[in-house]
């Protein structure tokens, strides 16, 4: 099953070392954010990737073109002009990318892959996200619901609480830790379509504002709740909260300690 990692959009506020830059490409630890996507998927036997890139398409690129001499020990040679690479290490990775434009939709860019998906389902996830969802667990939900889609769902994170408001007005505010509302869920941002979907994507959609609700009316979409690890780097907080544990050694997207 291929990886569909929606990669598009601007260009990266939250690194101030780097800017202009895809969100994708800031580093942690020394790698890509798309890379450490990348690798969750892959250690489950995914390794057949499409990043749908937009701003800076070019940079994604240039990265995986040259990936082999980024991940190895090289000496170059000035006077003869060779390259001799030393550590030969690799992954085991196919990767198309894909120029989708800056301002397309998602749903856009999704519909503009449609030529290299050739099975019958595929994942898509958007190149801002971490978690540490067991991929598996999730396609066999998938297949056993047999939906167009499944969403997977995470509990909400960060300082942010959701605070239960009756029709009065009334908030009922637990202790800190408690269970507040055991019925909210968020968007983890990590899809199974079938290629039926494709059926659904002519124009200007939006797969959250458009697209999962015409497929809800439709009995269409099914959801997989996800309990563990997730989150979104979309602030310079989120982005020291994930290297922190991936310097500590505990980064839970990554199961593998041979890195």
């Amino acid at each position: 099953m291929k990886v569909v990692i929606l990669a598009g959009g601007m260009q990266s506020t939250i690194n101030n070392e780097r800017e202009g830059i895809p969100k994708p490409m800031v580093d942690i630890g020394g790698k890509p954010l798309l890379w450490h996507i990348m690798k969750h998927f892959a250690e489950y036997g995914l390794n057949e990737f499409i990043v749908c890139g937009g701003y800076r398409v070019d940079m994604i690129k240039e990265y995986f073109m040259d990936y082999y001499i980024y991940a190895s020990d090289i000496t170059v040679d000035l006077q003869t002009n060779t390259i001799e690479v030393h550590k030969e290490k690799t992954e085991d990775w196919k990767v198309t990318v894909v120029d989708t434009g800056v301002f397309s939709s998602t749903g856009q860019r999704v519909s503009m892959i449609h030529k290299y998906i050739d099975e019958e389902n595929f994942i898509v996830t958007y190149g801002d996200c971490l978690s540490d969802i067991d991929i598996p667990e999730m396609i066999e939900s998938h297949d056993m619901d047999g939906k167009i889609a499944t969403i997977a769902m995470a509990k909400p994170t960060g300082r942010n609480q959701l605070l239960p408001i009756d029709d009065g007005g009334v908030l009922h505010y637990k202790q800190y830790g408690e269970t507040i509302n055991e019925t909210a869920w968020v968007n983890a941002d990590c899809f199974i379509f079938n290629k039926r979907v494709f059926d659904y994507l002519a124009g200007n959609y939006d797969l959250e504002k458009q697209l999962f609700i015409k497929l809800s009316e439709k009995q269409q979409l099914s959801t997989y709740q996800h309990r563990g690890y997730w989150t979104a780097i979309e602030t310079k907080r989120e982005l020291v909260a994930a290297e922190n544990l991936w310097n500590a050694g505990i980064a839970p997207w990554i199961r593998s300690k041979d890195i």
